[in-house]
């Protein structure tokens, strides 16, 4: 086969760097090579398809030399793998499993003796390798060259999943490209690569029908290149053939000029909707793409046949809810009422088909809400658990879309039946790898917005609940503060795999954003963003307050005054109120808490202003309570005197608190030096003689916006190292 020049593809990214392949030795030429494939997302999909190559290495035990397959392990992504992403087999070990196999007196595609091989690689890992081996690993053992790729391109799939593509195969790359019919990944489909190969030595790949591509050769390189070669050539014949505006049957609905809008005002009800077994966090798309697609004629009919690749409906069920709303006539309310029905029929079509499929032995029944939903005029929302997970969900869907407008050109597209889909979506291999994966963390599907994130007491908030696998909006009025803090949380978490999202919904575990939290429509617009990003929101720790230091009589202006009760009362209450709309939108129980003080409860000279607001937020925080309830819970966090790290304590207020208690000190000590010094004075006061740190109060902020405290609300929780003067009273 004739292959592309590098600078002659147009559908995929030719980024093979010789140098730097020639740099790496076998093991990291093939992570390299991995990596530059799973870049491309016109090649393979998050977390789907699988490459490997077969080296000569020392045997561990003997020094000999020995044929060793390295190959993508279960669970990895081409696009981030690493060396420990893959799993090392010996090579002659794995093919006397053939001989293990074919003494079975029953065996075939789906019995319990294929399944069982999967075990049986563990036999012959090489060098105590612990990555756990995928079931694809037969595809790249049982065919006889160095170097193999499997991918999901959509191009190729688009082919696999046309009615008649069979017939394109041969059309499109001659006799150098065999197809195989649709058969789940595993023993028996390798068997059927080898023995197609066997049978056609000049092969340079292979079609698997609704499924893929896989490819080898003997130098990765050019392995490499095949790949790329295989897919252009597919991409150019369906571009030949693309229909243009009648795509889809061309458009049926417009998109709507306000769809932010829209989307902004419908997230929180229909997280809520989806979320009554689990809750989800969202990922919008609704670029130029996805919008055709929901909009046209024919998206009701293809929506309804689901997916094709096993990859895809892993992620995204057997089928998407597609909502039969006319974005140009109907309204808001009739929308929410189509959702609420057709919610209600998928829920019962998705228990039907587990009953229908199920096996004996079959796994539970999971969660039945759809993780996509398409509405005209507005795109497509897809769910997870995670930030992470809702954008592969999307990406998933978004290859979906491209395979099915390549296959409807060409022919007509095939999903999966549904047995087979069931199949793969309820296979107990798959089961297995579900429960690898470690169990969530507790805030892992939470939405928590912490106001005052860009420093002090709110920076320790945002990275102790981010710990705990929150979606961490960190919110400051000083945006570049609160900005910097996001910026430390995803270079500690990462921002995930998958691809996909418009706008602020791409995002990953944690934004910024700024907001003043005395000016309403700064509140909204925050909390508006958090929806786009997440979909909604589940707690909101406000951090934010202000202490403006007296003058030498004890005074502050009228004006400072009026700041003062604004920022520490007005704030929390215009929070509070702003999202009651999105909590209760959502129907799902969420959490807030407010930063108060043992000030609030302790009366002395040099506060007023400051210790009064304190005192009106505490009752706040009870008000608030029986306002929320039964939805929300309110608390209140109370520090006492914490000085680290805290901008309520600039180096002015510092000395003139040491003045204040006659505290020894020189004015050419370092800002750190003098709150030290304060910040000892403090403790000393307190009966465990601690100082109190930002750290202290963030881990009482989690825990009461955690279940562990599911039954308590409308209280002020303390944490002052033990003030006898702010005792209750």
């Amino acid at each position: 086969m004739q292959l592309y020049n590098p600078g002659d593809y147009r559908h995929v990214n030719y980024l093979w760097d010789e140098a730097r392949a020639n740099a790496l030795d076998p093991v990291e030429r093939l992570v390299y090579r991995s990596n530059i494939l799973g870049t491309d997302q016109r090649i393979t999909n998050t977390g789907g398809g699988n490459t490997s190559s077969k080296v000569t290495l020392p045997d561990p035990l003997t020094g000999e030399p020995v044929r060793v397959m390295w190959v993508k392990g279960s669970g990895g992504d081409l696009r981030t793998s690493k060396k420990a992403n893959f799993a090392s087999l010996y090579m002659d070990k794995l093919m006397a499993l053939q001989g293990i196999y074919a003494a079975a007196d029953v065996k075939g595609v789906k019995t319990p003796m294929e399944d069982a091989m999967v075990d049986m690689y563990t036999h012959t890992v090489f060098n105590l390798n612990p990555r756990a081996t995928s079931i694809d690993t037969p595809l790249h053992a049982f065919i006889p060259f160095d170097h193999v790729d499997h991918t999901h391109p959509n191009a190729v799939i688009a082919i696999a999943a046309c009615s008649n593509g069979r017939e394109l195969v041969s059309e499109i790359w001659g006799d150098e490209v065999a197809w195989v019919e649709w058969q789940r990944p595993g023993f028996e489909l390798g068997l059927l690569l080898q023995e197609t190969i066997r049978q056609n030595p000049n092969l340079k790949g292979i079609i698997l029908g609704g499924h893929g591509l896989i490819n080898w050769a003997n130098d990765d390189k050019e392995c490499y290149e095949l790949s790329l070669t295989l897919i252009e050539k597919a991409a150019r014949y369906l571009e030949a053939h693309d229909k243009g505006a009648a795509t889809f049957g061309g458009a049926k609905y417009e998109p709507l000029a306000d769809a932010e809008r829209r989307l902004i005002d419908l997230l929180p009800t229909l997280r809520g909707l989806v979320s009554q077994y689990n809750r989800f966090i969202g990922t919008v798309q609704s670029d130029p793409t996805i919008l055709e697609f929901v909009n046209s004629h024919d998206a009701a009919r293809l929506a309804e046949l689901g997916t094709s690749c096993p990859d895809h409906f892993l992620r995204t069920k057997i089928k998407p809810l597609y909502v039969d709303w006319n974005p140009q006539v109907e309204d808001a309310a009739a929308l929410v009422a189509k959702l609420n029905g057709g919610l209600a029929q998928y829920r019962a079509d998705y228990a039907a088909y587990h009953a229908a499929c199920k096996h004996p032995n079959s796994p539970a029944m999971r969660d039945p809400n759809p993780t996509v939903i398409l509405i005209p005029g507005l795109g497509m929302i897809a769910w997870g658990k995670n930030k992470s997970e809702s954008r592969v969900t999307a990406e998933f869907y978004n290859c979906a879309v491209e395979v099915m407008r390549g296959a409807e050109a060409v022919g007509e597209y095939v999903a999966l039946p549904r047995q087979e889909a069931f199949d793969i979506e309820y296979w107990l291999l798959e089961e297995a790898k579900l429960k690898r994966m470690p169990p969530e963390k507790p805030f892992e599907r939470s939405v928590v917005i912490v106001i005052g994130a860009g420093s002090g007491i709110g920076h320790a908030v945002a990275h102790r609940v981010a710990k705990e696998g929150a979606h961490v909006v960190c919110a400051d009025l000083n945006g570049d503060a609160a900005q910097a803090t996001a910026d430390e949380l995803l270079k500690i978490y990462g921002v995930g795999i998958g691809v996909a999202g418009t706008g602020l919904s791409g995002s990953g575990p944690a934004i910024a954003c700024a907001v003043n939290i005395t000016n309403r429509e700064s509140v909204r617009a925050l909390l508006d963003s958090v929806v786009l990003a997440y979909g909604g929101i589940d707690n909101i720790i406000v951090t934010a307050g202000v202490f403006v230091s007296p003058d030498k009589t004890g005074h502050i202006t009228d004006d400072k005054w009026r700041f003062t009760f604004d920022v520490n009362v007005l704030g929390g209450y215009i929070v509070a109120d702003e999202a009651r709309a999105v909590w209760e939108a959502q129907k799902l129980r969420g959490t807030l808490v407010l930063t108060t003080s043992v000030n609030a409860a302790v009366a002395k000279k040099g506060s007023l202003a400051y210790d009064t607001s304190k005192a009106a937020a505490n009752h706040l925080v009870r008000e608030l309570a029986v306002e929320l309830a039964p939805l929300v819970r309110v608390n209140g966090l109370a520090p006492a005197t914490v000085v680290d790290g805290s901008t309520m304590f600039p180096r002015d207020r510092v000395i003139s608190s040491l003045v204040k208690y006659n505290i020894a000190h020189s004015e050419d000590e370092s800002t750190e030096a003098l709150r030290a010094k304060l910040a000892d004075f403090y403790a000393q006061r307190t009966l465990t003689k601690l100082p109190i740190t930002p750290a202290d109060q963030a881990e009482v902020a989690y825990l009461i916006s955690t279940d562990a405290f599911s039954k308590t609300t409308g209280q002020v929780f303390s944490v002052d190292g033990g003030l006898l003067e702010a005792f209750l009273r």
